[in-house]
């Protein structure tokens, strides 16, 4: 083994690393030369069976052809990053000339809307807005509201109830009875909020939201409820439409009616309302026979589907963007 072969190897060594156009190639290529069974290393393998005169010089030269490679095989490895980064580069080029995107802009959740846009509508009457915990005593959610332990009206209230005997609200009429525990007639109070059941289906989730609403002062009347009522329902669905009131039950009014709109598919189930317990009233300190009142409670997410023909009550949930970004 002499110089010329050697030679001979660094020529073939520096064209075969300067084909290499991938960085796997060049991986091949620098393996072939210094891995096990490389060229080089063979080289320096045979070193043992020359002459020892030999054995210095071209030990000397074989080291000196392996640095040479891995000098060649970095500075390709470079050129093929930085060619690697020009395409990148080349391939997402930025054009400052062409417009800005505009980031998109929140809005209000559709519940939100449409509880408001309730809401202004008996603001607008001079009624005031309250609100109240959401998790309640027993009392105020259903004793003092003429449901008693015993009463089979309990049944309709799939409860929460936690370990010290509160529970999540099932409406929100405890709004009802703290503003008349603390206040004298007259008094008008529309109060919007969360509450909760044990129910989840296409129209009932275990939460969702309502809109109370009362009056109590001297000589209020069914007419004066069902008048408010009818002109709620218009201003809210934007358009005449039929309304008519049911005779129902409920504990805490008498007497009571549900209140029905009629739609493309007949008559339809909006909100439910009567006047005011006298029992209830008498539960607040309210003289029963000197004042009278009326209630009325619906259900944000039932009147939404109805404005906006929704089938699905889960979807205002969901947070699909697709679905919220509708109600712009």
């Amino acid at each position: 083994m002499g110089e010329p072969d050697l030679e001979a190897l660094l020529a073939r060594a520096r064209e075969e690393i300067a084909e290499a156009e991938t960085a796997q190639a060049l991986a091949l290529v620098r393996s072939s030369l210094l891995g096990r069974k490389g060229s080089v290393s063979m080289l320096l393998r045979g070193i043992g069976d020359l002459d020892p005169e030999a054995r210095a010089s071209v030990g000397q030269a074989a080291n000196a052809a392996k640095q040479r490679i891995e000098g060649w095989v970095a500075l390709r490895r470079q050129q093929l990053e930085r060619s690697a980064t020009d395409r990148t580069l080349a391939e997402h080029r930025l054009d400052v000339t062409l417009p800005g995107a505009a980031p998109t802009a929140g809005h209000l959740h559709p519940i939100t809307q449409v509880t408001r846009h309730m809401v202004a509508f008996f603001t607008s009457l001079g009624f005031s807005v309250e609100e109240g915990p959401e998790v309640e005593t027993d009392y105020h959610n259903f004793e003092a509201l003429n449901i008693p332990a015993h009463h089979p009206a309990r049944a309709m209230h799939d409860t929460f109830y936690f370990d010290d005997g509160r529970l999540l609200r099932t409406h929100t009429s405890p709004v009802q009875i703290r503003v008349m525990e603390n206040r004298e007639p007259p008094m008008r109070v529309i109060a919007p909020g969360r509450v909760y059941r044990c129910d989840s289906d296409l129209t009932h989730t275990p939460m969702f939201h309502q809109v109370e609403g009362f009056m109590v002062d001297e000589e209020v009347s069914f007419a004066d409820l069902k008048g408010m009522l009818d002109s709620f329902l218009r201003t809210y669905f934007e358009r005449d439409l039929a309304v008519r009131f049911r005779p129902s039950y409920f504990p805490f009014t008498e007497p009571s009616a549900e209140v029905d709109i009629r739609g493309d598919r007949g008559w339809l189930e909006v909100l439910g309302c009567g006047m005011v317990h006298p029992r209830v009233l008498e539960n607040v300190g309210i003289d029963s026979e000197r004042y009278t009142g009326f209630a009325f409670g619906m259900g944000a997410e039932r009147l939404a589907m109805l404005r906006y023909g929704i089938n699905d009550l889960r979807m205002f949930f969901d947070n699909d963007l697709r679905f919220l970004s509708q109600f712009r």
